[in-house]
């Protein structure tokens, strides 16, 4: 559907949807960049494209020849001194909810499993260190444990806590739907709110937390009690089943996407 003409350019609905998205992706994509030097260059590339276009569409050949010139250095150069910048970007993008709730849909299976494997280790008095990792990498950490790479079920967790199993003495690090490693020895905390009845997996499951935006779990296997390290402190959440399955899922679906 034809909307006006600008000269011999006849503009369509599709066209002003266009210039429309590609304005709404300009604009955020220099709201992040605000106030660094990514920023200030990603205006000056936009101030080429515009130019490109403008000198195209009025027919300034030579302008047109010299502006193109310029913007295939200008988006290389971009590219080349802005890596972590952009990097950071990307991961932002990766972990919007939006995104999180179209390719990350099996999440809800692995929070079922948890609390699964919950239930289950405070019926047989076993202990369990589970880690959900988020932004922060834990590669350290995996690559001094057990690699498994295994989809998260509740039979493996539970026979990995197993106190006969040889990798029960030790975390299990989760990311994105995966048990990336087990035995996994975290960094105990110096703080001085962890109270008598906490043992090592509380002390390993703050440090951690003070470190990272983990989420540990910790299910003791002397008070049968289920504790969640996160931010450096342990989580005020009520005991039961619902309030353990809203927490997860508001951590792992809304929280960390924004």
């Amino acid at each position: 559907m034809n909307l006006f003409k600008i000269g011999f350019l006849t503009v369509t609905l599709v066209d002003v949807v266009d210039l429309l998205i590609v304005s709404w992706i300009f604009y955020t994509v220099y709201q992040y960049f605000k106030g660094t030097r990514a920023g200030q260059m990603l205006v000056g590339l936009i101030i080429l494209l515009i130019a490109s276009f403008l000198s195209n569409a009025v027919g300034l050949s030579a302008t047109s020849w010299l502006v193109n010139r310029f913007q295939t250095v200008w988006v290389v150069a971009f590219v080349i001194l802005f890596q972590p910048e952009i990097r950071r970007l990307l991961i932002y993008v990766g972990q919007h909810r939006f995104f999180q709730k179209i390719f990350r849909m099996g999440s809800s299976q692995t929070i079922e499993a948890i609390i699964e494997t919950i239930n289950e280790l405070r019926n047989r008095s076993w202990g369990a260190l589970v880690v959900i990792q988020r932004e922060t990498g834990l590669r350290s950490y995996k690559e001094a444990g057990m690699p498994l790479t295994a989809e998260v079920t509740a039979p493996l967790l539970i026979s990995l806590f197993n106190p006969t199993s040889p990798l029960h003495d030790g975390a299990v690090i989760i990311q994105n739907d995966i048990i990336e490693a087990a035995a996994c020895i975290l960094p105990l905390t110096e703080s001085t709110s962890i109270t008598p009845d906490m043992g090592t997996r509380h002390r390993a499951a703050l440090g951690l937390s003070e470190e990272t935006d983990a989420i540990i779990i910790v299910v003791s296997e002397e008070t049968k009690k289920v504790s969640v390290a996160e931010n450096g402190r342990f989580v005020n959440i009520e005991k039961d089943e619902m309030a353990l399955r809203r927490y997860f899922n508001e951590q792992l679906f809304i929280s960390s996407g924004d």
